[in-house]
């Protein structure tokens, strides 16, 4: 299973992460998987591109971890790419369950990183 958890401080993201795999196919045919990474890849190269806010990138592909944690929490465009992920990854799971993805969203206090 997939967990992504999402970061929160005072109603502004301010990070997420994604952990493990879906398990839904065979390697290179699980279709679950693909789009869960399409979708955080891509909000993390826009907000790169488009918005130019600097982060923290944690990875390792082989234990399947992706995610960000923002140095700026100030730009509206950031934040409603990380709500558009929220809405896609939320509707992956709707369609096929809490078995391969589960999203949650944690609060965290000012002097805790995400």
């Amino acid at each position: 299973m997939t967990t992504v958890t999402f970061y929160k401080s005072n109603d502004v993201y301010t990070g997420f992460i994604a952990e493990g795999h879906a398990c839904f196919g065979d390697y290179g045919k699980d279709i679950i998987c693909a789009s869960i990474s399409v979708l955080i890849i891509n909000t993390i190269n826009s907000i790169e591109e488009f918005c130019e806010d600097s982060f923290d990138l944690t990875e390792n592909e082989d234990k399947g971890i992706l995610g960000i944690e923002l140095k700026d929490l100030t730009n509206p465009d950031t934040q409603l790419l990380i709500k558009s992920l929220k809405l896609g990854l939320d509707g992956i799971c709707s369609e096929y369950g809490k078995k391969y993805l589960y999203v949650k969203t944690k609060e965290v206090n000012d002097n805790v990183k995400a």
